[in-house]
């Protein structure tokens, strides 16, 4: 038994909570050990737990009774869910291939993700829920192959496969009621089902499925119900009313506790008379036909109700015929009123139970086959069907379901959760851009911090591995200060100040940069789409005008002992000299003692302003790469990363539709902090389901 793939399911419902433990060999599932109990308290009401602590009380119980019986240690558990306010959302999904393709399992798992977000999508677009809802399972109703109808993708050629979808929602605190549930009974969660689908998977099989047939799962909450038609489940549905409201009128009528009157309603099945104790101790014997002629109101009710939500979920046409399992739908008369609701013969609505179970194999010599059994047993045989398919985890206080491929990371929970790359990893604020003297120029932000990440409380990285129903918190990244820069940051001011000769006197004169052709001092900010232009230089008009000097026509003016105009442009230490008969006043401009020219001055011809512009080139890096195979050139850095790849590509981190990431630098799996090197090959993609 060592061997065997063992499962072990939890079938937690309002009264009672059964568990199985078994293995599939072939076509046969063998049940080894199989244990009952029932819930001491109502605390379940219509399938939703309200007491988790008693419930995961009871479900602890059934668990070590199993192990008892087995040997063996459980630890890992399947179970299904339902509840009152069960939604569905029908929707159609397509994948189209780059080529002519071969379709895969893969791509049919890429499919069914499509269509679980497109539902999701759609549920959370509707204005009226004031619920969260969480997917608790889907079935396709028809796949399509380049556009026309197909019963099976898998293997054939397309260049485009669709499919429709049933995908069913429960709210999320119903589901993590079930998850908290078993964790106070020391189990993870292997694999979660909706119990429709887990007793179809018993009541009906297959190549019944093309008949138009309705199956029913009466409980002690809910009555769940699915319907068949084609080869296909083609709705889910549900009413909050069961074997319950039966019980709670002969609790008030036969003045008994609850669980006594569980106990008259179960024994009226089996007919004859039934002896119980009020609750002043005294004892009564009724016939069972009592116990009918109570029931047979409500019991009617709750088949009008059943037959009318078959035919909502039928296209408001009755079914061919019914499938009854469930301990609720053993109560006398119910398959009758339900035919008789359905207008269909009374033959044609059965309990299913042990005609169902052929191929199960008890080997406990104690266990009888009915209808009680088949969720329980359809519980476990979905995990084979659907085991390992998916991983679930709380993110951010929500639950959330990803496809497991047995590399999946924080990282790729938070893209499904619509995390983006630049929330991930620290981001730098805005960066400035402007020009000086025509050269593009850039001033950065600063580093934001890194994204604060914990796994069931405790500090971990962005690319740790994901456990079963852990507990991720993430605190986006955030996003650093702005650029911030001055003119007297600018590489190209490198003084405040320029000295002239003027006339044999030493002058001190300010450096001027214009800014969008505005002359602004040292202290100006610089902000986004400057046109920054330095001058290290004054016209011979600018120098006069700044020393109060009015050189007019009347003037011989020199530069460097050369001819030149009031236009000359004249820079640092050049000997500037104006004649006239009129004297010229220096005083205030006079450059500081000691400032006097350089022996080894060698005075130059003045410069044009473009060549000022060709001497002053930033060194920016024009990087080239390859990105899936093109070639692509990354501007305006020094240095590049990984995650700067993101401002060339057009690449949407949040459709992974249950996908990881694949990131690679030649070949290597890389970070998205990796350093780039020229020409280095990059490559991007979502990894195949």
């Amino acid at each position: 038994m060592e061997k065997k793939d063992i499962v072990f399911g939890l079938d937690i419902g309002t009264r009672n909570v059964i568990g199985t433990v078994g293995y599939l060999d072939g076509e046969e599932f063998h049940v080894i050990a199989q244990n009952l109990k029932e819930h001491d308290t109502r605390a379940m009401l219509d399938g939703q737990i309200h007491d988790i602590g008693r419930v995961g009380a009871t479900c602890e119980e059934v668990k070590k009774e199993l192990e008892e019986q087995t040997g063996l240690s459980l630890s890992e558990v399947c179970i299904a869910a339902a509840g009152r306010v069960l939604r569905t959302i029908t929707t159609h999904v397509e994948l189209e291939f780059p080529e002519e393709t071969v379709v895969t399992g893969e791509d049919l798992h890429t499919l069914d993700m499509l269509g679980i977000e497109q539902a999701g999508k759609e549920i959370k677009g509707d204005e009226d829920n004031k619920y969260k809802f969480f997917c608790v399972g889907y079935s396709t109703v028809k796949y399509y192959l380049n556009g026309d109808p197909f019963s099976s993708l898998e293997d054939h050629k397309a260049d485009v496969i669709g499919e429709d979808i049933i995908v069913t929602f429960l709210p999320e605190d119903v589901v993590d009621g079930l998850y908290s549930a078993v964790g106070k009974a020391g189990l993870s969660v292997a694999n979660l089902t909706l119990e429709p689908i887990a007793a179809i998977n018993v009541a009906i099989p297959q190549n019944f499925r093309m008949l138009n047939i309705a199956l029913i799962d009466v409980g002690a909450g809910t009555s769940d119900i699915c319907v068949t038609k084609d080869g296909s489940i083609i709705a889910y549905g549900m009413i909050p009313m069961a074997g319950d409201e039966l019980t709670e009128v002969l609790v008030h009528e036969f003045l008994v506790d609850f669980a006594t009157a569980e106990t008259i309603k179960r024994a009226s099945t089996e007919g004859g008379d039934i002896t119980y104790e009020d609750i002043m101790g005294i004892s009564h014997t009724i016939k069972s036909e009592d116990v009918w002629k109570l029931t047979d109101p409500i019991m009617k009710k709750i088949a009008a109700e059943v037959a009318a939500k078959i035919k909502e979920l039928n296209g408001d046409k009755s079914v061919s015929a019914a499938f009854v399992v469930g301990g609720g739908g053993k109560i006398h008369g119910f398959t009758d009123a339900l035919a008789n609701e359905l207008k269909i013969v009374s033959e044609r609505v059965a309990l299913r139970g042990e005609e169902v179970m052929k191929n199960i194999i008890f080997e406990q010599d104690d266990i009888k086959k009915d209808s009680l059994l088949v969720t329980p047993i359809g519980i476990c045989l979905n995990y084979y069907e659907t085991k390992n398919n998916f991983i679930m985890i709380h993110f951010n206080g929500e639950m959330m379901k990803l496809y497991d491929n047995g590399q999946l990371t924080i990282v790729d929970a938070a893209m499904q959760a619509g995390f983006s790359a630049e929330q991930l990893f620290p981001r730098r604020g805005r960066e400035i851009n402007f020009t000086v003297n025509g050269v593009s120029r850039m001033i950065r932000g600063t580093e934001g911090e890194s994204a604060i990440v914990k796994m069931n409380g405790k500090p971990v990285g962005i690319n740790t591995p994901l456990e079963f129903n852990c507990d991720i918190e993430l605190t986006p990244s955030t996003v650093g200060a702005g650029g911030n820069g001055t003119i007297a940051d600018l590489a190209e001011f490198t003084t405040e100040y320029l000295y002239f000769t003027v006339c044999g006197h030493r002058v001190k004169c300010p450096k001027f940069v214009e800014v969008n052709g505005s002359m602004e001092p040292p202290t100006y900010s610089v902000k986004e789409g400057d046109v920054i232009e330095t001058r290290p230089f004054y016209t011979v008009g600018q120098l006069a005008e700044f020393m109060d000097v009015n050189v007019d026509e009347r003037y011989e003016i020199l530069v460097n002992n050369r001819p030149s105009s009031l236009d000359s442009l004249v820079y640092e230490n050049f000997v500037i000299d104006w004649t006239t008969t009129t004297p010229v006043a220096f005083g205030d401009y006079e450059a500081e003692e000691g400032e006097g020219l350089p022996e080894d001055f060698v005075p130059t011809e003045p410069e044009t302003i473009s060549d000022v512009h060709t001497k002053m080139k930033d060194e920016l890096l024009d990087m080239p790469v390859t990105i899936n195979g093109k070639k692509v050139t990354l501007k305006g850095k020094k240095e590049y990363i990984f995650v700067d790849i993101y401002n060339v590509i057009d690449f949407d981190p949040s459709e992974s539709n249950g996908r990881s990431l694949i990131t690679m630098i030649n070949g290597q799996k890389c970070g998205y902090s990796d350093t780039l090197q020229e020409n280095d090959e990059v490559e991007i993609r979502w990894s195949s389901l």
